[in-house]
């Protein structure tokens, strides 16, 4: 008798629940069921066992919980599935519209787009998971070109190292150095020396102090693989200095076998002052050819505030001659300082002394400079580049210099 009740309450259960899930039927009807069913095993029972008792209310208040429970996970489950569902849909007609919508999204970030209070902040929300997704995308991007090119220069060095050991071109590069190291050790006996002053440490910054020696380096290997090279003087060159360092980190254990003379004493120590020239942009005198008996000093200074007058006034005190590179001359110079890097100077004095060529030495100004060389008389150029400046500026400078020549008729005369 108890295994037909089991069977009986088992076959209630599986048929009656999920029937009345699907279709809606209400809890009543669960409870009708279940109490008529039962109450016919407890009538059965009862026979059996007549001294047994049951309280009904109790039992009635178990069962309408356990109903509860049972019909709450059946139906919250599909409510769930259908919702995601839904916002999965809504987010595939929104990127069909062409709206800022991520193409993958995990179901945490779709429960936080849902549970988002109002449509702008789901808008918002989706532009921001897009945007993230674009992010990752474009770093997965570069990540890839810097593969690509990183293979691509080691495949570079692998052929550069090939074509390196090759014995035609270790021949080819050790003859050519030796053949430069024979001028710079020629030039330090009877080449025209040229001195670069180093005694600007103070007036300069670390950082430039490094551009200095850069350009240094870039000046000597220039000068060495010319055709008639300078004897290159480092004058005031003081010892653990910061220009020695610089050096040192450049040129490593080369720097005590380079062919050029470095000192600590002053140019006027070592040579007499009537042949010294100072090479300055402020210098009032105007170089006008290049003298082979002379020998030029250069500041070896880099300013990024330009200092104007520093070089000058040191060469002053010294009581030594100045001269600037003509290039108002030769040049309808446009804009920038008149000041040229050690580099630039070394390739100008260079290419005057094999050449005495002021075009082609004055071919290594930057051409941002100027807008090129002089042909017409120096009063015509100043006519068009007024002109020039004029159309550039408008009205407003004939304006002011009207108003100029008004408040200062001695100083300015209109031409």
């Amino acid at each position: 008798m108890q295994s037909a009740n089991m069977l009986l309450r088992k076959i209630v259960r599986s048929s009656a629940l999920p029937f009345a899930a699907q279709h809606g039927m209400k809890k009543d009807l669960f409870l009708l069921s279940r109490t008529l069913s039962l109450s016919l095993c407890l009538k059965q029972d009862k026979s059996c066992e007549p001294s047994e008792k049951l309280d009904l209310d109790e039992w009635k208040k178990v069962m309408k919980s356990g109903l509860q429970e049972e019909v709450s996970e059946t139906v919250s489950e599909p409510k769930e599935l259908s919702s995601l569902a839904a916002a999965r849909e809504t987010l595939e007609m929104w990127r069909l519209a062409g709206r800022a919508v991520p193409e993958k999204m995990s179901e945490d970030q779709l429960k936080t787009f849902m549970e988002c209070p109002s449509k702008s902040a789901k808008k918002k929300y989706l532009k921001f998971l897009h945007l993230k997704e674009l992010y990752k995308k474009n770093d997965k991007r570069k990540a890839e070109e810097k593969r690509e090119k990183k293979l691509e220069a080691q495949d570079q060095a692998s052929k550069t190292d090939e074509i390196k050991k090759s014995p035609f071109v270790c021949l080819w590069s050790s003859t050519m150095d030796k053949a430069y190291n024979w001028r710079a050790a020629q030039s330090m006996i009877f080449g025209q020396p040229l001195v670069f002053d180093m005694s600007y440490e103070k007036e300069m910054s670390v950082r430039e102090v490094t551009n200095t020696v850069r350009q240094l380096v870039l000046s000597e290997s220039c000068n060495r693989r010319s055709v008639d090279p300078f004897h290159i003087h480092f004058c005031n060159f003081k010892d653990d200095s910061l220009y020695e360092r610089e050096f040192i980190k450049h040129y490593g254990e080369a720097w005590n076998k380079l062919l050029i003379t470095v000192t600590d004493q002053c140019y006027t120590e070592i040579f007499p002052k009537d042949k010294l020239i100072y090479l300055t942009a402020d210098s009032p005198k105007v170089m006008k050819t290049f003298d082979h008996d002379k020998i030029y000093i250069v500041g070896s200074m880099v300013d990024k505030s330009i200092k104007t007058g520093v070089s000058l006034a040191r060469a002053k005190r010294l009581g030594l001659e100045t001269a600037a590179l003509p290039l108002e001359k030769y040049l309808l110079w446009n804009t920038g300082a008149k000041n040229l890097t050690l580099d630039q100077m070394m390739h100008i004095l260079l290419t005057l002394k094999d050449t005495a060529d002021w075009k082609k030495a004055l071919e290594f100004v930057p051409k941002r400079k100027y807008c090129g060389f002089v042909n017409k008389p120096v009063k015509e150029l100043k006519k068009t580049l007024d002109l020039i400046n004029t159309l550039k500026l408008g009205k407003g400078r004939e304006k002011l210099e009207k108003q100029f020549v008004k408040n200062y008729p001695k100083r300015y005369k209109l031409k």
